[in-house]
């Protein structure tokens, strides 16, 4: 399989996170709509998926220019405190107040994707958008973000609605009252990056480029019938798999997964519940609903029972049975992951 870096810029606000199981699932549906997208088409492909993932879809990371190079940030690994940042002989509670833990979010990843967590940085939002800041070359972005009392890199927004009583003309009691509904912002200008680990034997990038232009040019996740969901890609990379040195015993994952629990000793993961729903043709249908999913979000760590987990490039299972309307629907439980080196006096408990 080949990994690519694709990097893609935010044209308004989301109303849907952009996490890689939901843009598998646009890309599926690119691909039901145009059969050239897939070796065999669509149906075919969806046969063999829990045997053969053939495209992989990490969640979208801010991109930034740090120490002369381009970092990503990504979530802070969901390991215990102690891990991330040794203990020097002061208690807990101080060195839960000088660093700020719970604020620093965020982790820098040089371009190279070599995770070394004694060499990692980490960044609270405040901090990482005033790097975003630092960067931004666009005069009426600097000016507008220049005014913020606090600048930031997600920020949570509402979208008013309402509903017009054609008999009346006006809005008024249910189903008519306005409503609002939550969307997001990132930092405006602010590059992401998204990896995919893709078969070159089922489909390429520039098939999946076409199809995520598609899918940011008519919206994506919700409200993209109102103008949420846009964005622009800008270019593809590709890049080296990261490579599991002698050292490696732990894995670090890029997005959402289900991973099989008989491949881990150890797992460390904030629980997330997919709430799916169809989308394209199925989203008007009297069952648009999927079965909730429980999966570990992107940022899990996961410690395999043996070396040979490191011979595929990825973790995970494929999810089938998620759909009453739809039998055939399948459901991205698989993870890219980054191999690096956990140190065992600090692997704690699951």
């Amino acid at each position: 399989m080949k990994l690519y870096r694709l990097t893609i810029q935010p044209q308004g606000g989301l109303g849907t996170p952009l996490k890689g199981d939901t843009l598998f699932g646009h890309f599926c549906w690119q691909a039901a709509h145009n059969p050239k997208l897939l070796q065999g088409g669509l149906d075919e492909q969806v046969k063999r998926y829990q045997q053969h993932p053939w495209v992989i879809f990490s969640s979208a990371f801010p991109q930034t220019e740090y120490l002369g190079g381009i970092h990503f940030a990504l979530k802070r690994p969901d390991l215990p405190l102690e891990t991330l940042f040794p203990s020097s002989g002061r208690s807990r509670g101080q060195q839960l107040r000088e660093r700020k833990i719970k604020q620093q979010r965020w982790m820098l990843l040089p371009a190279d994707l070599n995770l070394d967590l004694k060499k990692m940085e980490y960044r609270d939002d405040h901090h990482l958008a005033d790097m975003l800041h630092s960067q931004t070359e666009q005069e009426d972005i600097r000016r507008l973000m220049s005014k913020q009392a606090r600048r930031w890199v997600i920020k949570p927004g509402g979208q008013h609605h309402n509903t017009i009583n054609r008999r009346t003309g006006t809005t008024g009691l249910a189903p008519f009252t306005p409503y609002t509904q939550s969307i997001f912002y990132y930092y405006p200008g602010i590059k992401l990056a998204l990896f995919i680990l893709l078969d070159k034997e089922v489909t390429d990038i520039d098939k999946v480029f076409k199809a995520l232009t598609k899918i940011g040019q008519w919206g994506y996740g919700k409200d993209a019938s109102i103008g949420k969901g846009r964005f622009k890609v800008l270019e593809k990379e590709e890049l080296p798999l990261p490579a599991a040195g002698n050292d490696a015993n732990a894995a670090y994952t890029l997005s959402p997964a289900v991973p099989d629990p008989q491949s881990f000793d150890k797992a460390f993961f904030s629980p997330f519940i997919r709430f799916g729903r169809h989308g394209d043709e199925y989203a008007r249908s009297k069952n648009p609903f999927k079965t909730p999913v429980i999966m570990a979000d992107d940022g899990a760590v996961f410690v395999p029972q043996d070396r040979e987990f490191f011979t595929k490039p990825y973790l995970g299972t494929g999810i089938k049975g998620i759909s009453l309307s739809q039998p055939g629907a399948i459901m991205q439980g698989y993870a890219i992951y980054l191999p690096f080196r956990l140190e065992r006096t600090h692997e704690g408990n699951n």
